[in-house]
């Protein structure tokens, strides 16, 4: 029931718009003829067995990475085994931070053409009612976002009924209009859709870039695993959600063919006249609850992003105090909505939308496809010519939907990929300024060693307490550490040099977290290991450090961290406009000491500059 209610908003509110946008489109009209109709829900059935249940649901939800899925994970498991192929990995990032751009731009859309859609049902039940669609649309949209801060766990109890009755409704509404023209259950075959194409040849490939809109959302079912797992997954997609998609389509293929007319919205004229108002009612719930599963989705895609050092640091709050998952960045949060809202305005229908969807989608599927070709070469232990030969067919087919999408972008397939375009300057770029960063700090520092065999021989004052200074390189001296020693004169008691490593899994069992290394003159190095979906909390963590005779009392404890800033010089690496970029969102980046979880009034900041 969880599963149904969160997996498959996205995808389940796509028969709001699939079929009337194949047919009615002024970019590709299509007449509607037997021949015509048969093809297309021809199409839509094997685009849904062979993206959805074969690829995705058979196949990429073996590729969890300890349970967890989506673009990250992926990125994380096609990334094991390569720390020695420099070019191996610069491919999977490049084309990994790819696909989450791609996400991202897919996360702008889908609120904003699955609620549109719903309450353009208004129009149909009375067209006097046009003119305030709109300002409904935005004001749901509005209150959608405004809520995430409180939180989605009292909401969510609700998504599994409702959705339940979604699909419900979608079976009854389809099984009532295939009872007057079951004929049109032939298109089960696939000779319906190869037909198809031998007619239409170059206009049956446009008509792909609607065709995809039946697939939409087939990536949160890989996105969303590691809540509820493969099995409730596959049970609620193969018993309940892929039956009920399959009789609304095939029932507003029969509609259109008894009554042409109804193609201009064949979903709601599925319905009786009294039904519409609570079916409008119930579709804006339901594209609600899509829009609810994008907008956690993002949350959860950045957060990983921060862990694995792709964006800048942002403030994360915690809506539950049961669940770890439930997060809301308020960054994020409104960043989206400004864009969901920016799309509402410019586009106007949900019908101009649909020429803006389905590029971002295509291309995330094209590149998890190519990312789980590496996965099942090397960790599942495939080799590369079974995995290719596998994915290669369904990439036969992603790549025939996403060039049909192409051919949309100046109808407004150009926003996903310009959105697309900026996040992925903005992850690649924070990625490479910081790595430039760290070469310089490391080429500066002094190294470690040699520096406390040099105290041996001074005459440095040792104060009582512990100085925790988090550093990047555990081999240097922290440039904290020698700001604190010459402006104040002091070592404490006891050093710990702290660094926090992120690996390339979900979580990190907390037996495993630290790991200690007793150095010479009271220093010690502990490093503190996290999954990328874990949450830091280094107060916490180092109490661990006890089990290794490191034991730490916060009250006597300091936390020094360094504050660089970073100044621009020619030939830093990379260009001018990248440089300028990363030093912004560096200053902008969120303060250590709350992304750390460490007690304010403990906490020291020396400042530094770096040429960068």
């Amino acid at each position: 029931m969880a599963a149904l209610g969160v997996v498959y908003g996205d995808i389940g509110t796509s028969p709001l718009y699939t079929i009337r946008e194949v047919f009615t489109s002024p970019h590709h009209p299509l007449p509607v003829t037997p021949e015509n109709v048969l093809g297309i829900l021809s199409l839509v059935l094997w685009s849904l067995i062979i993206v959805v249940s074969v690829k995705y649901v058979a196949f990429i939800t073996r590729a969890d990475n300890r349970g967890e899925g989506g673009i990250m994970a992926l990125i994380a498991l096609a990334l094991r085994d390569a720390e020695n192929d420099r070019r191996r990995q610069k491919f999977v990032i490049v084309v990994g931070i790819l696909g989450a751009a791609m996400f991202y731009g897919d996360g702008m859309i889908t609120p904003a053409i699955s609620v549109l859609s719903a309450v353009e049902g208004l129009e149909v039940a009375t067209p006097a009612l046009k003119p305030v669609v709109i300002p409904i649309t935005m004001a749901v949209l509005f209150a959608l976002f405004f809520v995430q801060r409180h939180g989605t766990a009292r909401v969510g109890l609700l998504f599994g009924p409702v959705m339940m009755a979604w699909f419900g409704t979608l079976a009854v509404l389809g099984i009532s209009a295939l009872i007057e023209a079951p004929g049109v259950l032939k298109a089960v075959s696939p000779g319906y859709a190869v037909d198809f194409f031998l007619i239409h040849k170059t206009l049956a490939f446009v008509i792909l870039g609607a065709v995809v809109l039946a697939v939409t959302g087939a990536e949160a079912l890989y996105a969303d695993m590691g809540h509820f797992g493969r099995k409730p997954i596959q049970l609620a997609w193969f018993g309940f959600v892929l039956p009920a998609l399959l009789l609304n389509y095939f029932g507003q293929g029969a509609l259109v063919l008894k009554e042409p007319n109804a193609v201009h919205n064949p979903f709601y004229h599925l319905a009786p006249d009294w039904a519409l108002y609570p079916l409008v009612a119930l579709a804006t719930l339901a594209t609600v609850i899509a829009s609810q599963a994008v907008i956690t989705g993002a949350f959860s895609v950045t957060r990983q992003a921060m862990q694995l050092g792709f964006v800048p640091r942002m403030e994360v709050q915690h809506t539950s105090e049961a669940e770890r998952g439930q997060i809301y960045l308020p960054l994020v949060n409104w960043a989206l909505l400004a864009a969901v809202l920016a799309l509402v305005l410019g586009f106007r229908s949900s019908s101009n939308l649909a020429a803006a969807y389905g590029i971002a989608v295509t291309g995330d599927m094209v590149i998890t496809s190519i990312l789980a070709t590496l996965v099942a070469s090397r960790v599942w232990g495939w080799g590369l010519g079974r995995a290719a030969l596998l994915f290669a067919a369904f990439l036969v087919v992603e790549l025939s939907f996403f060039g049909a999408n192409v051919l949309k972008i100046p109808d407004g397939g150009w926003f996903p990929l310009v959105a697309g375009v900026v996040v992925f300057a903005v992850m690649t770029t924070w990625k490479r300024g910081r790595e430039l960063l760290y070469t310089r700090l490391k080429e500066q520092a002094i190294d470690l060693e040699p520096f406390i065999d040099g105290l041996a021989h001074g005459e440095i004052t040792r104060v009582p307490g512990t100085a925790v200074f988090l550093t990047q390189n555990p081999k240097g001296v922290p440039p904290a550490l020698l700001h604190n020693l010459k402006h104040n004169k002091v070592l404490h008691g006891r050093v710990v040099l702290v660094t926090v490593a992120v690996k390339d899994i979900p979580y990190v069992p907390r037996p495993e977290r630290v790991e200690v290394e007793h150095l010479k003159e009271f220093f010690h190095r502990v490093t503190v290991n996290y999954g990328f979906m874990d949450e830091a909390d280094l107060p916490e963590d180092l109490k661990l450090c006890a089990r290794f005779d490191l034991p730490f009392e916060l009250m006597e404890t300091s936390f020094f961290i360094g504050r660089e800033t970073v100044i621009p010089q020619i030939g830093s690496g990379m260009a001018p406009w990248r440089n300028k970029l990363f030093i912004t969102m560096f200053r902008n980046a969120g303060s250590a000491t709350t992304f750390f979880r460490l007690p304010p009034n403990r906490v020291v900041e020396m400042g530094s500059q770096v040429t960068l």
